[in-house]
């Protein structure tokens, strides 16, 4: 087991020993779900709400466990196999601290939940530009349109510029911190859909300019 798996599985089973320890003192409904402004406006019974997200959290494990365990894929997760480890910690530390912020309103502890999710998110978000820079063409990690995947060319240049995009979009992010509500979430998911969408079209256009240069 690396290093990795070995931290993100303790974080998994932390989260099983909260769930397990704190379900007696629950309520029979836990708040599951908060709307754009920050207001609860999903429940589940403790039950589902106490251990859904580690049982996710383990799903989440197996799936980056066994991505480098496919053959046309372990060769290039080798070539990003520190990212890959560091990115694998932080989504499923990125979970954990969800789980924690629910557990945390139900002690009254309550807060602008956008807000609280903005730190979290912004480092996932600048780790991904850190794990897309030196990933090579495949059909699991990365930006995956028609036009990166039929060139190494096209795939590699858009991926290099995603990177750089991806990691600012995770710092401006952070500008979050200073509203609530749905301005806060403007900037926690605005930044990503800007870039992702940037980086499509950069592809296309440079599927175009390849295209071009061919002829």
């Amino acid at each position: 087991m690396r290093t990795s798996e070995g931290v993100a599985l303790a974080i998994v089973a932390v989260s099983f020993i909260i769930a397990i320890n704190l379900y007696q003192d629950m309520p029979e409904m836990m708040p599951s779900h908060w709307n754009a402004a920050g207001e609860v406006d999903g429940y589940l019974p403790k039950l589902w709400a106490l251990f859904l997200m580690p049982a996710i959290t383990v799903g989440i494990l197996a799936l980056f466990a066994g991505l480098p365990r496919i053959p046309s894929l372990s060769a290039n997760i080798r070539g990003i196999r520190k990212e890959y480890d560091a990115f694998t910690v932080i989504i499923i530390g990125f979970f954990f601290y969800i789980y924690l912020l629910t557990i945390l309103w139900v002690f009254e502890l309550q807060f602008g939940i956008i807000r609280m999710l903005v730190p979290a998110f912004a480092v996932m978000i600048y780790s991904v530009g850190l794990l897309v820079k030196n990933v090579k063409r495949n059909k699991y990690i990365g930006i995956r349109t028609p036009w990166t995947l039929g060139s190494d060319r096209v795939w590699d240049k858009t991926h290099k510029l995603a990177a750089k995009l991806y990691k600012a979009a995770g710092l401006a992010s952070l500008l979050g911190l200073l509203f609530e509500g749905y301005f806060a979430l403007a900037f926690l998911i605005g930044p990503v859909i800007i870039v992702s969408a940037y980086a499509i079209i950069y592809s296309y256009f440079e599927h175009k300019n390849e295209k071009g240069m061919r002829r």
